[in-house]
């Protein structure tokens, strides 16, 4: 895979001294999270002498892009298990994800729905012998053993650290590596109340603006500003709230100032002109 050499840009807001460390920049295609996600899974299909990977995900999935882009770089075939008909789901995520090699199957959403049923998993393995299977979002123990590696001694002098959540993989990752006196603030991006059992971190679930993939624009406004602001993009079903977030708590004087602020950017960007598309932005 890709070496990770951090990249840390400086910003300040309301007296706060904060540091966005841009996932986004690993790699142009499988960049965030996701490499760090898909790491030690394709080492492991490697080890077993797979030529192939099968993963899940959604018509707009940045880990079924970033799959494709991966399993290219490695010399590996790609099946992405796709939810949703096909007339309604071809778009610039798919149709990259093509490019780089993914088949795509369309499944109901009744099927998709088995996506982690022992029974259905091991008839995928029955048709594709050869193939090594990943979860929906790199969503496994390999992955979470990858996102440990997200934080470097290069964040170590940040003691309040943001990411956000939709499997809860990347934070539980983070979670492991932190050092005692760092402190993790999840962004949870679904409607649902997630509870942590990590030591030294805490959830936020009252910024989801409706749900997985779902904006007002309130939220329009603050990517805007915060793009206009920083020259830094965001992606709108991660990183905007993310980001919101944070900077809603900073402007309410929550954190302690004379602390220094990590921001995680998760990449996504990919995203973004699916996502404009979808709901003519």
């Amino acid at each position: 895979m890709i070496n990770y050499s951090p990249i840390i840009n400086q910003i300040n807001y309301n007296g706060y001294r904060i540091g966005i460390l841009r996932l986004d920049l690993i790699h142009p295609e499988i960049s965030g999270n996701k490499w760090f996600k898909l790491k030690y899974n394709l080492e492991q299909a490697q080890k077993e002498n797979k030529n192939a990977i099968i993963t899940f995900g959604g018509a707009f999935s940045n880990h079924i892009a970033a799959t494709a882009a991966a399993c290219k770089f490695n010399g590996l075939k790609s099946i992405g298990i796709i939810r949703g008909e096909i007339n309604s789901a071809i778009n610039s995520t798919l149709y990259v994800a093509q490019q780089n090699g993914m088949e795509l199957l369309f499944v109901s959403r009744n099927e998709y729905a088995q996506k982690n049923d022992s029974d259905y998993l091991q008839r995928l393995r029955y048709m594709y012998p050869d193939a090594y299977v990943i979860p929906e979002g790199g969503d496994n123990r390999l992955g979470q053993k990858g996102c440990e590696e997200i934080l470097t001694s290069e964040t170590s002098n940040y003691k309040n650290i943001f990411c956000a959540s939709g499997t809860g993989t990347t934070y539980k990752g983070i979670s492991k590596s932190l050092l005692p006196n760092q402190n993790l603030i999840v962004i949870n991006v679904l409607k649902f109340d997630a509870k942590s059992h990590e030591s030294h971190t805490t959830i936020l679930n009252n910024y989801h603006f409706g749900g997985y993939a779902k904006h007002t624009s309130e939220l329009l406004e603050f990517k805007l500003w915060f793009e206009e602001t920083y020259e830094i993009p965001l992606d709108y079903v991660y990183t905007t709230k993310l980001f919101f977030a944070a900077f809603d708590l900073m402007k309410q004087n929550t954190l302690d100032k004379e602390q220094e602020i990590l921001i995680i950017h998760s990449g996504g960007l990919q995203g973004n002109k699916g996502y404009k598309n979808r709901f003519k932005l």
